[in-house]
């Protein structure tokens, strides 16, 4: 009897197992990025330096389209040349394949999130302007404008948002394509974040970057907001029904067609509400708020019952990652 688990299948996923593990128990080493950059700078060295060449003042809006699309499928092109080179070769070296786990699991930011999501509580724990300090490491938002409860949701809304794109998204273009996948993925991630702003300077050259973002995180935001609904099955007080009940009514409000279904899904099954007006540095931002009934008045221990959805939701996805693998490694196939 023979079964379907064959080289083919089984080494990309033990691959990416072993890289969310790494991620996990490691995280990105400080001490390493001190002496080599990390691959995120590099990537943003080059849109910084393409863009301040290509992004012109006097372009029209349509040549602000076109060149911003030109850089940005350049940086993408090069970035996944790079992954299939690396895979390539370490593909034909022993053990090459631990080598590539590590290099994925620097474009994966589970530990590094969630550790970022700690210390606001910590910090807030010890005062309101330590919390500020702390939040601003982590979002946008004008910080004087927060308090205690503003503080805990914008770091709870991060969380709920960040896994998506830090996580979900990277593990899964990996599943799908190896690291040219993921490495093209954060290319993409990287071009929306200094780029696809909705301003003077970048509404027209950072349009194409802004709109392939959306597009590629539309399933892994959905797969997210699930993992959170299903993480809510093991944590004390919080509701899967309610949290796919919210997630499925509000997450449209967002005004991010992707982030709003993690969002909804954190404020459904924790009774939170969560999104609404906030304050950014030159303007407000007049949201509906998702999960309405739920409390807005939040402290840091409602940041740490957040955490332990988070935990939830990365053990779930862990679960998504290696179920291929079991189920071939248990059901007999006939070749």
């Amino acid at each position: 009897m023979s079964y379907l688990v064959q080289e083919p299948l089984f080494l990309p996923i033990l691959t990416l197992i072993t890289a969310i593990l790494i991620d996990i128990v490691i995280g990105d080493p400080a001490w390493l990025y001190r002496y080599i950059p990390h691959p995120v700078v590099v990537i943003g060295k080059a849109i910084e330096y393409g863009e301040t060449w290509l992004n012109r003042s006097k372009n029209s809006r349509i040549t602000g389209i076109v060149l911003g699309a030109i850089l940005s499928l350049g940086i993408i092109t090069l970035a996944s040349a790079l992954g299939l080179i690396l895979s390539r070769t370490l593909g034909q070296v022993s053990h090459g394949w631990i080598v590539e786990s590590i290099l994925a699991s620097s474009l994966i930011a589970y530990r590094g999130l969630g550790t970022a999501v700690r210390n606001v509580a910590k910090d807030l724990a010890v005062g309101l302007k330590e919390g500020r300090v702390s939040i601003s490491h982590l979002v946008g938002r004008d910080p004087e404008s927060l308090n205690e409860a503003g503080i805990c949701r914008a770091a709870i809304e991060s969380m709920a948002e960040n896994f998506s794109d830090g996580v979900v998204a990277p593990v899964f273009w990996f599943a799908l394509f190896g690291l040219p996948g993921l490495c093209a993925y954060k290319a993409i991630n990287t071009l929306d974040s200094m780029i696809g702003h909705k301003n003077d300077r970048y509404e027209a050259f950072g349009k194409f970057a802004a709109r392939l973002d959306d597009l590629v995180n539309l399933i892994p935001a959905r797969l997210a907001g699930l993992f959170y609904v299903l993480a809510a099955l093991f944590v004390p007080g919080a509701s899967s029904t309610q949290g796919l009940k919210v997630m499925l009514r509000d997450a449209g409000q967002h005004r991010s067609p992707n982030a709003g279904w993690q969002e909804a899904a954190v404020a459904g099954t924790l009774g939170f509400a969560l999104a609404g007006p906030r304050t950014y540095p030159g303007y407000v931002v007049d949201d509906p708020w998702m999960g309405d009934g739920g409390r807005t008045e939040l402290s840091a221990p409602d940041i740490k019952r957040a955490l332990k959805l988070y935990i939830g939701a990365g053990i779930w996805m862990l679960i998504a990652v290696s179920a291929p693998l079991l189920i071939t490694g248990l059901i007999p196939g006939i070749l």
